[in-house]
Order: C-alpha cells, then sequence, then structure tokens
C-alpha cells in the first residue's frame, strides 16, 4: 500500500523559509512522478510543483518560479519542497502527491495523496 507522508509545515514570517518533506513508501517510485499541491481557505485545490521521479525534470506553478524548488533523495524515498521567500498567499495546506500518468499538472492526474501539512505565513 502506497503512503505518502508530509512534514516540515509551521508558522513563518513573510520572507521566511520553510522544507516540507514527504517520506513515500509502499513500491518503488522510480516511474512515478510527485508532486505538491496546496489548498488555501475558500480557493480550491491548485498545483504548486511537479518532478519526474526517474529524470528529476521539474515543473514549477507560475507564482513559485525563483522561490520554490523540489527536489527528491532517492535513497531515502522523500520528496522535498523548499519554499524560499514566503508570501502570505502562499498560506494553505500543502499536499504531496504520487502518479504514474504522464500528466502532472492537474489534481485528478493523481493516484495517492498525503493527509496535508499546514504552511501559514504571517505578514
Amino acid at each position: 500500500q502506497v503512503q505518502l507522508v508530509e512534514s516540515g509545515g509551521g508558522l513563518v514570517q513573510a520572507g521566511g523559509s520553510l522544507r516540507l518533506s514527504c517520506a513515500a513508501s509502499g513500491r518503488t517510485f522510480s516511474s512515478y512522478a510527485m508532486g505538491w499541491f496546496r489548498r488555501a481557505p475558500g480557493k480550491e485545490r491548485e498545483f504548486v510543483a511537479a518532478i519526474i521521479w526517474s529524470s528529476g525534470i521539474t515543473y514549477y506553478k507560475d507564482s513559485v518560479k525563483g522561490r520554490f524548488t523540489i527536489s527528491r533523495d532517492n535513497a531515502k524515498n522523500t520528496v522535498f519542497l523548499q519554499m524560499n521567500s514566503l508570501k502570505p498567499e502562499d498560506t494553505a495546506v500543502y499536499y504531496c502527491a504520487a502518479t504514474m500518468n504522464s500528466g502532472v499538472l492537474l489534481a485528478t492526474q493523481y493516484n495517492y495523496w498525503g493527509q496535508g501539512t499546514q504552511v501559514t505565513v504571517s505578514s
């Protein structure tokens, strides 16, 4: 059974940094893509970033480019989201997800989800 467990969320001031982790277990993820999504209060869940596990190719939402970096540690089966220069509008519950589909930008393309971790950025 696939399990995705996020950690690393918290409260940070604007301009600060956080690093989210997603520990994946239950199968070999070399043929998967891993994504980060977020849902802010009163808003739809939105794509943040994704990485193709085998190649390391990455994708980002425009508003986080240059501030967020997605990466993976093959040995630890863990995906990270380094978030710098955080803004209040980054406040949301952040979710890790895994997919074997070729598309990575839509939530509907993902098969497995973590429980989420809260990120709150104060102004």
